[in-house]
Order: structure tokens, then C-alpha cells, then sequence
């Protein structure tokens, strides 16, 4: 088998998206930046969106210019922490600056082939190299254009590469889909018993002081303490044995913990995403951990604060809410039901997290089994 090296500016047009300041709606065209471009694929939950008009003024295609996002073409967060790719399916989208487009000559190089390079040890390590080993920084397309790409010259053994990586990628993508599917389940249930009141029964039960007789409404600090992780950044590694929950949506790893506990965890500033976990991890200095007094509360304290941040990030869009203080999170009020519909409430959630949990692990699994292959096929170590 022939491999060939070239640099990525010799087997793909390189560009970047809008470098205006450009306005967002509530609803409309997905605007994606670097915080949504991650290693794991594009993160969806704190999308801005444009309207048709703003997408057709910034995001024409121009014969000089890659500036327009189309099928098959390849996004990589070039701002922050650099290194997230995606590739673009059959959608429509506008992107910042902070995302670099690569359209590969599929003469050369397989664009799916090309975004696994991308995703490879060997390109990061070049694009370590350039950025000098800073955590947090900006690739320019000038630089990024000098790294160099190896790749075997027969297309279809490029696409035979891409088929075995591929299976794992579907296989995670398939239980991602299915852990949003119980996710949602869990948050519907809560949204019916302790926002609607709709809970089992509840045709039969007084309302008192607008209260479900039986039920108490408890600040945060009388469900679990408030407290913050103590590592900064720079504690990870990326070998690391426990699960480190920073204010990103994807937790990194850490070689020791600080927590071993049944935990409701929130990023103090971003998009405030809440997470539940069960076990020993790291926690990042502005984000919050909340261990329940007591672990009948557990899901109650996690979907509660779910919905109270929705509602802050939502009442926050275009203010100057950039974090969350403590003083904000003592006046997150939680309904404490009577003792049945809490035990019945726990069994539901117990069974959706248990389902999330086994899919978790398929994904670690999966990650690790493609991450180890990648690098041995795209140097030849591997045949396929």
C-alpha cells in the first residue's frame, strides 16, 4: 500500500465562517461556534439560531472564499479548546469564525477519511506543537494549512478505514439518541408531578397554602449542601482514571478524585448544564456539587435544578447573566411530596438512569476501542 503525505492546504480548501457580530433568534437556522464543535461531535444544547435573512447575507458561497458550510464538508473549533470536528451532513447551518471549514479534493483524500486524520493523535500533536502546548488558545487557517496529513493513495482503502470506524461511531450515536430519549422521559414525569401537579392520585389530595397536603417546599441548601470543585484546568490528563466535570458539556479526565458520592452537578457558568452522577470524579473550581443529605432526593434535586436552570438560561438570553452565584442557587425551591409518590417517583428514574447508565459505558467502550485503532490505522500499522 502507497501512503502519501501532504499538508491539509494541498488536499483541502481551508475557510472560516461569519467574522461579523451576527444577531440570533429564538428559533431559525443553527448557528454553530467553537462551544459547540467538541470532540464528541456538535453539542446541542446551547445552539443559537439565525434567521434565513442574516444566513443568505453572510453565507453565500463565493468562488474566492469558503465561507458556506454544505454536505461532507468538515468543521473544526479552531478557538478555546481547539480540536472538535464534525462532519456537516445534509443541513443547513452558518458558523462563526471560530470554526474552520475544510473542503477535502475527494480525488485525494475520502472527507470522512479526512475528518478521522483530524481527530487522530498524530494531527494534534502537530497542532500542540504550533499552538506551543497552551490549554486554551486559536489556530489560525494559515497554520492549520501547514500541518501535514498521511493518507494511503487508493481511495477505496481510504473508505475500508472509514467503514471500521465508522461502525463504532454509529454504535455510540445510537445509544446517545437512546439516553436523550430516557432523559427526556425522566424530565416529562417531573414536569407533570412537580411542575403540573398532575401526580398519581392527585384528584384526591387538598391543596393547602398552594401546596399538595402532605408535601413541603424546601430551599436548595435544605436538600445538599452547596459546594464547588477545587481543581483548575490544568489538573486533567488525558489518561486519567476518573471522570473530571468542568463547565463544558463533555467531562474530561483526572488521575485522582476529590468526590465519591451520589451527586447532581452544575456548570456555574456557560450554558449551565446539569448532570447526574454516581461515583468517584473531579470537579472543576466554578462548578457546583450537590450531594443530597439524603438519597431519596436525588432525583428530585436533579430535575428540579434542570428546570430552574432552563428557565434562568432562558430568562437570561441577551442579559448580563454570565455565572451563577450561590445566592442564586439558595433560592431554588424543591417540592418534597408525601412518601409514596416520592418512592414511586425514585423507582421510575431509578430504572430510566440505570438504562443511561449501561448506554454510558457501551460509549466509553466504544470510544476506547475506536480511539485505539484510529491512530494504528492511519499510520498502516493495521491493514484492513
Amino acid at each position: 500500500m502507497i501512503w502519501k503525505n501532504s499538508t491539509l492546504s494541498d488536499i483541502s480548501r481551508i475557510g472560516d465562517g461569519a467574522h461579523a457580530s451576527l444577531k440570533r433568534v429564538d428559533s431559525g437556522i443553527p448557528y454553530l461556534t467553537a462551544k459547540n464543535i467538541t470532540k464528541s461531535g456538535v453539542d446541542y444544547s446551547n445552539m443559537d439560531y439565525i434567521s434565513e435573512e442574516t444566513y443568505n447575507k453572510h453565507f453565500k458561497e463565493k468562488s474566492n472564499a469558503l465561507t458556506q458550510p454544505k454536505t461532507d464538508d468538515i468543521l473544526y473549533s479552531i478557538i478555546g479548546t481547539i480540536g472538535g470536528v464534525y462532519v456537516v451532513r445534509d443541513e443547513k447551518i452558518g458558523i462563526s469564525s471560530s470554526v474552520a471549514i475544510f473542503r477535502s479534493d475527494c480525488e485525494k483524500v475520502l472527507p470522512h477519511y479526512l475528518a478521522y486524520f483530524l481527530k487522530s493523535s498524530s494531527f494534534d500533536a502537530q497542532v500542540q506543537a504550533i499552538k506551543g502546548g497552551v490549554a486554551q488558545g486559536f489556530m489560525s487557517l494559515e497554520k492549520l494549512g501547514t500541518v501535514n496529513i498521511t493518507y494511503p493513495e487508493d481511495i477505496e482503502y481510504q473508505k475500508r478505514i472509514v467503514d471500521v470506524l465508522f461502525a463504532y461511531d454509529s454504535l455510540i450515536e445510537n445509544n446517545q439518541k437512546q439516553i436523550k430519549l430516557l432523559e427526556e422521559a425522566a424530565q416529562r414525569l417531573y414536569k407533570e408531578w412537580f411542575v403540573d401537579l398532575n401526580f398519581p392520585g392527585y384528584e384526591d389530595v387538598k391543596i393547602v397554602d398552594g401546596l399538595p397536603e402532605g408535601w413541603k417546599k424546601l430551599p436548595l441548601p435544605k436538600i445538599a449542601p452547596i459546594v464547588t470543585g477545587k481543581k483548575d484546568a490544568n489538573f486533567a490528563t488525558e489518561n486519567g482514571q476518573y471522570l473530571f466535570f468542568t463547565c463544558a458539556q463533555e467531562p474530561i479526565k483526572a488521575p485522582s478524585y476529590s468526590f465519591d458520592c451520589d451527586a447532581v452537578i452544575l456548570a456555574g457558568n456557560g450554558d449551565f448544564n446539569v448532570k447526574l452522577y454516581r461515583g468517584q470524579f473531579e470537579a472543576y473550581q466554578r462548578t457546583y456539587v450537590f450531594s443530597p443529605y439524603d438519597s431519596n432526593n436525588l432525583y428530585l434535586l436533579y430535575h428540579a435544578v434542570k428546570n430552574n436552570m432552563r428557565q434562568l438560561f432562558q430568562g437570561a438570553s441577551g442579559s448580563t447573566i454570565k455565572f451563577l452565584t450561590k445566592r442564586m442557587l439558595e433560592e431554588i425551591m424543591i417540592y418534597i411530596p408525601d412518601g409514596n409518590t416520592l418512592k414511586t417517583f425514585t423507582k421510575y428514574c431509578e430504572s430510566y438512569q440505570k438504562k443511561i447508565e449501561i448506554l454510558n459505558k457501551q460509549i466509553t467502550f466504544a470510544k476506547e476501542a475506536r480511539d485505539r485503532l484510529l491512530p494504528k490505522l492511519m499510520n498502516g500499522e493495521i491493514e484492513v
